[in-house]
């Protein structure tokens, strides 16, 4: 009976662990199909379906990861400050890149709403 009941607080703790989790997982800002690969932070991410998260804790910091949700190991916490200048698109979502000789790297982000993050490099 002892053991069941700890079994029962275990999982009981692991799906609150995981619903804080799912909660602190933020608004999506934008969902991009980057159709290069790219830099960002100096790490390398591959073309591919990408979504952009508001982090709730750190409005400065945003998540960029895979769209596929197994793909963790391409996922990336940025630091960003916000863009006053007003979105180069109107008012679709957008990301820009830098080309610099054979890369291409993350400046700068805006969603839906006309708010732009320009992206820090560390």
């Amino acid at each position: 009976m002892k053991s069941i009941r700890m079994k029962g607080i275990v999982l009981a703790g692991a799906m609150l662990l995981c619903a804080g989790a799912t909660a602190q997982a933020a608004d999506t800002l934008v969902k991009a199909n980057v159709p290069f690969a790219f830099v960002v932070n100096g790490q390398n991410m591959p073309a591919g379906k990408y979504v952009i998260q508001r982090d709730q804790n750190s409005p400065g910091k945003l998540l960029i990861r895979r769209a596929q949700r197994n793909n963790l190991h391409t996922a990336i916490f940025v630091n960003t400050i916000r863009d006053g200048r007003p979105d180069p698109a109107g008012d679709k979502p957008i990301v820009t890149f830098k080309h610099a000789e054979n890369t291409y790297q993350l400046t700068s982000i805006w969603d839906a709403q006309e708010d732009g993050f320009d992206v820090l490099s560390r």
